[in-house]
């Protein structure tokens, strides 16, 4: 019996074993001419086979470029497209390079981030510590929108300098808006109202007309 585990590995599973097998064919065929023809006709089978391939502007030449990577780039065939280069394609993709710029605490968002970055350039005075006061309002807001249980004023002023990098300190004299009052704002509203249901011993008479 022929397991998969004792078979030979697929270069690209899609297009299924048999497909592996016709390129390895293929390679083998000493005269050209007809290596040529079974070249173009395991093309064709390989667009009927991956048929969402088609929707690319350069399918034809993405068959080609599959059955050079299947046959370990030992086809040599006379194909209407260069012959791919093995290192090119079998390269790995370049790394992204990502912003070292991360939010602090994700759930507050990036724009909260924002204004307490230009918060940090105030002088310290009333109208920053009016701010200060704001933002931590906002901050608990914030949090009991996805975490409904508590939170401490202590905890928010934490969070608050750890975001500002230390530079927005809020010390707690004024107590911030309360668990309960943001909770029930949160609340999301039943409109439906009960309609009065009618019995038997409704009064409501129908008045008929002659």
């Amino acid at each position: 019996m022929d397991y998969n585990t004792t078979r030979e590995h697929m270069i690209i599973p899609e297009y299924g074993r048999n497909i592996q097998k016709m390129i390895e064919y293929t390679v083998g065929i000493e005269d050209r001419e007809k290596r040529n023809k079974s070249a173009q006709f395991v093309v064709r089978v390989m667009g009927q086979m991956n048929p969402d391939i088609k929707e690319s502007s350069d399918y034809i030449q993405t068959l080609w470029d599959h059955m050079h990577m299947i046959a370990d780039f030992k086809l040599d065939v006379d194909s209407p497209y260069p012959k791919p280069v093995k290192e090119n394609l079998m390269r790995k993709p370049d790394r992204i390079e990502y912003s070292d710029k991360k939010i602090s605490l994700r759930h507050y968002g990036k724009t909260i981030e924002n204004i307490i970055a230009k918060s940090n350039e105030f002088e310290d005075g009333e109208e920053k510590d009016a701010l200060i006061l704001s933002i931590a309002n906002y901050l608990k807001r914030s949090y009991l929108t996805w975490n409904r249980e508590s939170v401490s004023d202590a905890t928010i002023a934490k969070h608050l300098e750890e975001m500002s990098d230390g530079k927005l300190i809020f010390n707690q004299l004024t107590p911030l808006i309360s668990v309960s009052e943001v909770v029930v704002k949160n609340k999301p509203v039943n409109k439906m109202k009960k309609k009065p249901q009618k019995g038997f011993g409704s009064n409501t008479k129908k008045k008929y007309t002659k």
